[in-house]
């Protein structure tokens, strides 16, 4: 990846709704070698999809929690089980496997805390291979969906 890959990769990151032409004018590139660009970083997995950001509140999910899960480690597929089962939750929007302890953060996003309660008690605490749940609320959001550094 050269240093115009990078540029085209912080511009999508900033508006990927940008045509060929506009992308092709802020790269200073002509139309034809940009749009080769974008195909090859395409076809290479650099650019993995295109979407909208959403603002959460516009859909009513107000409430965010970060929960951190600690798993009993009692079969060989209880790894396998838990990400299944989470990712079968609609209002789990990110998973990530930690090392170390705890295992997992789930980042959750719902209407209110009763919606939370509800969702922690049905769900969450009934994931696979659960040993403990510690959750925290987020207060505000200081960085969030920032580009990639190039």
């Amino acid at each position: 990846m050269d240093a115009m890959d990078r540029k085209i990769l912080a511009e999508l990151q900033q508006d990927g709704r940008l045509t060929i032409t506009e992308l092709a004018a802020r790269v200073q590139l002509s139309v034809s070698p940009c749009h080769r660009r974008l195909r090859d970083l395409e076809a290479r997995g650099a650019i993995r999809s295109y979407r909208a950001v959403v603002d959460p509140g516009a859909l009513g999910l107000n409430f965010e929690t970060l929960v951190f899960a600690t798993l009993r480690w009692e079969a060989p597929d209880t790894v396998t089980a838990f990400e299944e089962a989470v990712s079968a939750i609609p209002h789990v929007i990110q998973a990530q496997r930690l090392f170390g302890e705890p295992d997992y953060l789930l980042r959750v996003a719902t209407t209110d805390l009763a919606a939370f309660q509800q969702l922690y008690d049905q769900q969450l605490a009934r994931l696979p291979g659960v040993q403990r749940l510690t959750s925290t609320l987020v207060m505000k959001r200081v960085v969030e969906d920032r580009p990639l550094p190039g």
